[in-house]
């Protein structure tokens, strides 16, 4: 099941249909068995046979949900971050958080900085290294359950954060720096470690990057990063965490204006977004 939404109810697609759901954005990241009250509700109701899905006019899935996040999950970003920070002395750092058991674990947005499919995303006029960054993002319920999945992307300022590991939040942190869709794929069973995660981005309608990874890259389980987030904090109306990347594209490129971001995850789906 995929679940969307949008500026009047919530919508869900299964098998083919989409079903509207009489309930708030909120009171769903409240059920840690989500993936079987939906279903309970979509074989008790008639699908509505007037929505077309691409027509629907999708939001970010997310309402008063903290977007938070997870780095140096995967070997690639590991060597990608102590590259861009071994002039500033803080290399190490991310070799000791690869290896440690406790992960790495930082605020990424909150919904007023996050767009959704096909919004746009800011590029700071104070960066001259910025990159998109594909993450798998766990939806997760009040009650740190894992209840579904979608495609995140964590825009990022190398440059900032090279400079100074301490400047991590104004590297990561800023308008419109984290994106989210199209929509939440529903589940409660977990995802194939051979799941790939596949960026491309366009200049002027050209590919000019194209690569991918997959789960299995991953060193750290979603489980773990999950418990590391709820440990002695809140999330009294659930969140995301984004789980890392291992797609780091070469270090001579910076996004530009207009430039668009494809990240693809199935069965998730596709999140595009331009740059601006």
């Amino acid at each position: 099941m995929h679940l969307y939404r949008t500026e009047e109810s919530p919508i869900v697609e299964a098998n083919g249909n989409l079903y509207r759901i009489d309930k708030s954005w909120n009171e769903l990241f409240l059920d840690d068995n989500l993936s079987a009250s939906l279903r309970g509700l979509i074989e008790s109701s008639e699908p509505e046979a007037a929505l077309d899905k691409e027509q629907l006019d999708l939001l970010a899935p997310l309402v008063d949900q903290e977007i938070w996040a997870s780095g140096v999950t995967y070997f690639r970003s590991k060597t990608a971050r102590m590259d861009e920070s071994k002039d500033a002395g803080g290399g190490d750092f991310y070799d000791r958080v690869y290896d440690a058991d406790r992960p790495e674990i930082f605020f990424k947005a909150t919904a007023i900085r996050t767009v959704g499919h096909g919004g746009s995303m800011h590029l700071r006029d104070d960066s001259k290294w910025i990159v998109p960054e594909p993450e798998l993002t766990l939806a997760v319920s009040a009650g740190g359950k894992i209840i579904g999945y979608t495609v995140g992307n964590d825009l990022s300022c190398r440059d900032i954060e090279g400079e100074n590991p301490l400047y991590l939040p104004q590297a990561k942190s800023f308008r419109n720096c984290a994106a989210i869709g199209p929509g939440i794929f529903i589940s409660d069973q977990p995802l194939d470690p051979e799941t790939g995660i596949a960026l491309s981005i366009k200049r002027d309608g050209k590919e000019i990057v194209s690569d991918s990874t997959t789960l299995s890259q991953m060193k750290r389980s979603l489980e773990e990063l999950v418990g590391y987030l709820f440990s002695n904090n809140d999330h009294p109306q659930g969140c995301f965490l984004m789980t890392g990347t291992g797609i780091v594209p070469a270090d001579d490129f910076c996004l530009q204006s207009g430039d668009e971001v494809s990240i693809t995850i199935e069965p998730i789906g596709t999140l595009v977004n331009v740059m601006a």
